[in-house]
Order: C-alpha cells, then structure tokens, then sequence
C-alpha cells in the first residue's frame, strides 16, 4: 500500500496549528490564567449497556456481567490496536495469531472467535477459518463494552464465552469538535490521525475520522502499516426519528512474523529480533463495512430499531509458517521436522485468500406499559437475518516448502508456490432469527429479565472442480452429507432468566442463568467432516451470581461475579484410532472483580481481575487438564494522578498467568507482567504533549503463541511520544 506520508503529517500539522486558545473540555481557566481540571471519569454502572441487553437498562440494572473500555482511556494509554484496548477488561485475554488475523480472545476459560462473538456497533461478524480482521485501528472507538458469559440469547450462535462489542464515535448535535494526534515512537513506528464531528445545520451531523500507522518492527524484515478511514451522516428531522449512514474501511498490512521458536524448550533472548519468513512474505486484511441504522420513537411507549449492513473482506496470507529448533539428535523436540542440530527447521508454505461478502439486517420492536400495583413491563421483539459468502483460494496443492537455516545471519529465501492461489471451494451461509428479551419490574428494588431466542442456519459448501491440467474450473461438487447435498441445516433455541435486587439506587444483586450454542468450528466453514453433527446446544449454559455498584458519592464503583460455565457435545476420540464422536465437556469455574475509584488530589485507580479453573471433564483422556490458551488467572491495574495544572501521569499493570499450548499440558508459556508509564503535558488549552513507555522493564514474553513452541513476543521496552489537539 503507497500512502503519501507528507499529506497525512501536512494534514495532522495543519489541524494542530488551528488550534485556538479556547477551554477543553473537562477543564476551565482560572483567575490566574492556569487550567483547572474540572471533569470527572463517566461511571459507567449508571450508562445504557447495549451489549448485556437491548431494554436500554443501565449495566447496574442488568443482571449480567458487562464491562466497558473507553476510547478517551484507550487514547491515552497509547494501545495501539483493539486487541491491546480489549484486552484491560477483566477475564479477557489475547488469544489471536496471524494465522486467524490477530482478533481472537480468552473470555471465562473459552476462546476462539466459535466462543467469542465479536460485533462493531451492536452487529455480528461472522468469521470464516477462525479469521476477523475488521475492525484494525482504535482511534475511532468510542467505547468497547464486553459481556462475559453466554450471549446467544441475544446475538445467536458463537456466543458461549462472551462477546465483544467494538462501538464507534458517531456524530453529534452540540458542537462542532476536532480531535488530531502526530506521534512518533521506538522502532520508527509513527502515527498521524484526524478526528472532526458536529451538526450541520438543525437536520444533519456527521463524524470522519482517518488513522494511518507504520511502523519497522522490533524483528527483522518486521514493517506493518495501517489506513482505517471512517465516516456517519445522521439525519434526524426530529427528535423521536434518526437515519444514521456509516462506513468504515481499513486496510491493514501487519508484521510478517509468526513467532520465534525455543531453543531447548527455553525462550533464546539472543533471537528475538529474528524473523524466520520468507523474504518475500505476505499478509494483508482489506475491510469495508456500510450500515444504515433507522431509530423511531412511534410513541411513547413504542420504539422501531433497525440496521442493515454490507461488509467485505479480502484477506491474504503468503508465508512460511512453521518453525522449530533442532536438537543434539537433529529432531525437533516437538518431533514436527528434522536436520542439523542447531540449525532451525521450516515448512508449511500457506498461501490463502479469503474472499467474503457479509450483509444483512437485524431490527427490533419494544413496548414499555405500566401495571397495576406500581409494576411496569418492558418487552422487545426483535428479527436478524444475514447471508455470508466465501471463495476460499489456496496453493496448498503445490509443491510442500520445507528447509533448515541457521539461527542467526541466515538468508530468508522465497516462498514457494509452483501452482499459485486456486480457487478450491465456496460456501454461502443463510441465517434468520427471531427472539425476545423482557423486563418485569415488580417493584423500585427488584426486577425479572428473561429473554429467548430461536435460529436458523442454512450451511452451503461447494468444491470446485478443475480440468485434467488442474488449471480451468468446469464446475463444483457438494461438499457437506458426503458429497450427496450441498447444504446442512443446524437450528437452536437459547434462553435466559435473572433476577435483580436493587436494595438501594446505587447498588445491585443479581443471579442469573443462560444457555448458549456454539458451532464446531467455524459455522461458515462447515467442513464435510463435520456435517455429521450438530451445534452444541442446551448443554451449553452457565450460572451466574454477582453484585455491582457505586460508593463514595459516585467517585467509586465496583463488581463481583461468580460463575459456573459447562459446554458439552465437544469432538473426542474415546479409542485410539477409533471414530470421532461429538461427546465430551469442558468447563470454567471463577470469580471476577473490578474497582475504580476517583480519589482526592487528583488520584486515581482502577483494578480488575480474574481466577478460574478451566478443566476438560470429559475428553478423550485429557480429563483434568486445562484447555489450550486459557490463562487461568489474569488482572489490570492503573494508577492515574493529575493533581497539576497541566500534567497528569498513569502507571499499567498487565498480568497474564501461565498457559498450555496443548491439550496434554506438556507445553507451557509462562506467566508474564508487564508495565507501561504515560505523562501528559497540556502545552496550552488545546494541545497536549504525551511520552508512553511500554514494558518499562523490558520483559521478554509470549503475548501470544504459533504453536507449542512457536512464541509470538510482545514489544520490547518502547518510547512513545505524541501530540494530540482537541477543540
């Protein structure tokens, strides 16, 4: 991708220099001319939760587990992409890879984007061969709210561990506002975005926001760069009616580097600067979603909410993925290669392109009615529908890549592919739902909210067919039910019920029960093997008890929740060599807290964290075991204080404990702590100047894995330095 780097620094420079001497907001002038900062951190107990229901209850009220990451907070910690922001909620955890397009996570002892659902504002994106790649950038974000446990109630299949709902900043009424930032950091990574919204005219607003990144890496041959462009016109004729047309598009081109390897089982800090792809590697993700949202107030006690969207994606790997050290007794510890001890062996040159168009719509109507007794009903009856397609191409017929080079000064070579990426198969997925959700309040204190929701899911797979010289497509072939039908049909019912007990305004006790269906695998990739069985349904359900609220006049809000999550119907082997069955279980037990406190002379904390045990208990042999990915304990600490004029300082803690990369637990990653320090300077009203330091002690850790013994670091200890205007 050629991007004209003087025009973006031009147009970054030129928002900063028009910035004038009025008050930002959250601060006012003094009698003496210095800045005072007024504003306090919004408490997002007492904001609307989308996310853990569509009732427009507020998350105090909402008998489920939702937290929220700000856009303002992620901004200034410096996270430089979703999966980092998404991450400091409480029991979530990174679980993404190139291979699957980094935009994976941990949630509750689930992971995997068939536990995991993940939707950008309120609608869900269906992966294919595990891979999301949209949304790329965080500058736009508004907020991330995060359900932990079991939404497929609400948002269908996928849903067991939790989900993930990416919200962007859309258009206001009040005033016209500009946000910009120029920064530029260790490894030559630099960042340029612009930010402007407001009314135009009484009728009309609108949003735009551009975000450009690069950056050479902290490996060899490790460059990336990232465009994420987005932009909304709402028209709202009055005020119980809006039309809100968005769109946003990113093409992102990451970092070509699918892990360094052990080197006898142990992290080698000598070769983490190395990258063992081909020199000609390739990875882009090229996204563009279109949505049009209508709200409508009938009345006073009816509303219609609808959006329909188009989504596309092109997704393209070129790499050579697999490496492993060669021991004394030139194998692989991991037996996957062999050759000269010491040397590092590599093979499986994967080319792949995903072709994907998504588009649907999902719509809802709510009636609010009082009773008798001073009771009141809230009840929404909502429909979703989407159809998905694929063309999935790959070279995986051409010859297979393997060699062994040195673990240090060696030639990358070429990637292999004697046949190019042929077209092999396409699928089209059609969905239809309908669901739900109601509110019984009973009294002021307690309230009954239950919900439940009927699917649809229609599979089609196709193989295409290729002339004797493998090179003309004259046809396809059924791929499901054994070749003798195209399509498999799976449908589910999922519900829930909870309770809420509000002893006081600002304090909540809520139990709940939900189940959930997750398909095996990715549901618009159904593969023939698995056309056989069907979705995990009923059995997978979680118990859920917890207590929320606000302290200290507002300035202090905490939760507590603990939970029992099972899934059954896994895939299992019961006799070696013997048949798949779809039997098995695993499952999560835990607690998980967090606590924000706004604090006198301008300090600040914010706590979260998680223990659970994750077990298989019931699979294949593998009983007791934690399952791959799964950090079973993890937390988020932040210190903030801004008791000057212009500066303000915040320290992060991120622990992540220890994991097994197999189903054994013979491979182990480590637990890891790192910490990152922000200051910020308020130059005039308008302009503020930042330094981040991230892992301020420069821990060498697997912030993700390739693999069993294929870590993927994170960044080594980096400085940041930013200049952000907003007026």
């Amino acid at each position: 991708m050629q991007i004209d780097r003087n025009s973006l620094c031009s147009t970054s420079l030129l928002v900063l220099a028009l910035a004038v001497p009025s008050v930002a907001k959250a601060q006012e002038v003094g009698d003496n001319g210095r800045i005072v900062v007024t504003g306090t951190r919004e408490q997002v107990l007492t904001s609307e939760g989308p996310t853990g229901s569509r009732l427009d209850m507020s998350i105090l009220e909402t008998p489920a587990t939702v937290h929220v990451v700000t856009g303002e907070d992620i901004r200034q910690r410096g996270d430089l992409a979703i999966v980092d922001a998404v991450s400091r909620a409480p029991g979530v955890t990174n679980a993404g890879d190139p291979g699957n397009a980094g935009l994976t996570f941990s949630v509750r002892g689930f992971n995997g984007q068939g536990s995991v659902l993940q939707l950008y504002d309120g609608v869900r994106l269906f992966p294919n061969n595990g891979s999301i790649s949209f949304p790329s950038d965080p500058w736009n974000v508004e907020r991330v709210e995060v359900l932990s446990g079991p939404a497929s109630v609400l948002f269908g299949q996928g849903a067991l561990g939790g989900v993930v709902n990416v919200i962007p900043r859309g258009p206001n009424f009040d005033a016209l506002e500009v946000d910009a930032e120029l920064g530029y950091g260790s490894q030559d990574t630099w960042h340029a975005a612009v930010g402007v919204g407001g009314p135009l005219g009484e009728m009309f607003a609108f949003r735009a926001d551009v975000s450009y990144r690069a950056s050479d890496g902290f490996v060899d041959r490790g460059e990336s760069e990232n465009l994420a462009i987005s932009g909304a016109l709402e028209f709202a004729p009055s005020e119980t009616f809006s039309l809100t047309l968005r769109n946003d598009f990113g093409n992102n081109e990451p970092t070509r580097y699918f892990g360094t390897p052990l080197v006898d089982g142990e992290l080698d800090t000598s070769i983490r600067r190395e990258n063992y792809n081909v020199g000609d590697s390739t990875m882009r993700f090229r996204d563009n979603r279109t949505a049009l949202t209508m709200d409508w107030q009938l009345g006073e006690n009816v509303s219609v909410a609808n959006t329909a969207y188009y989504l596309t994606s092109n997704r393209k790997w070129r790499n050579l993925e697999t490496y492993c050290w060669i021991a004394a007794d030139g194998n692989c510890p991991n037996g996957i290669g062999f050759g000269t001890p010491g040397n590092i062996y590599r093979a499986d040159n994967f080319g792949i392109i995903h072709d994907v168009d998504q588009y649907g719509s999902q719509g809802h109507v709510a009636f609010s009615s009082t009773l008798g007794g001073g009771a009141s009903n809230q009840l929404l009856v909502g429909y979703d529908v989407n159809y998905f397609t694929l063309n999935y191409s790959h070279q995986f017929a051409s010859d297979y890549q393997e060699d062994e080079v040195a673990i240090t000064g060696f030639d990358p070579g070429l990637f292999l592919d004697t046949v190019g990426l042929i077209p092999r198969y396409h699928t089209d997925t059609r969905t239809w739902a309908i669901y739900a959700e109601d509110r019984l309040e009973i009294t002021d204190q307690f309230s009954l909210v239950g919900g439940i929701r009927h699917e649809e899911n229609r599979v089609g797979r196709w193989n295409w067919v290729y002339d004797a010289a493998g090179t003309t497509i004259i046809g396809d072939s059924p791929a499901l039910n054994g070749g003798a039908d195209a399509y498999k049909d799976l449908s589910s019912t999922t519900w829930r019920v909870g309770a809420v007990y509000q002893p006081a305004d600002d304090l909540s006790l809520y139990v709940q029960y939900s189940t959930a269906v997750d398909p095996l695998g990715t549901l618009t990739t159904f593969s023939g093997s698995a056309s056989q069985f069907q979705l995990t349904y009923a059995d997978g359900y979680q118990y859920e008890a917890g207590v929320k609220g606000l302290f200290l006049d507002g300035n202090g809000s905490f939760t507590l929740a603990a939970y029992r999550l099972v899934k059954n119907n896994l895939f299992t082997q019961t006799a070696p060599g013997g048949a798949i069955d779809q039997v098995g279980q695993r499952s999560s037990q835990g607690i998980e807290a967090s606590i924000d406190l706004q604090l006198p002379a301008g300090f600040g904390l914010s706590a979260n964290g998680t223990l659970l045990d994750a077990n298989f208990d019931d699979f294949a042999g593998f009983e007791g075991n934690t399952p791959p990915g799964v950090p079973e304990s993890s937390a988020n600490l932040e210190l903030r204080w801004a008791g000057m004029d212009r500066f303000s300082a915040r320290a992060n803690l991120r622990y992540v404990g220890r994991r097994f990369t197999d189903n054994a637990n013979t491979f182990r990653v480590p637990a890891f702590t790192v910490v990152d320090l922000g200051a910020s300077y308020n130059v005039t009203q308008n302009l503020t100047l930042s330094v981040t330091v991230q892992n301020l002690f420069d821990e060498d850790y697997a912030y993700t894995t390739y693999g069993n013994e294929q870590w993927i670091l994170g960044r080594p200890r980096s400085v940041d330095v930013a200049l952000r205007a907003s007026f």
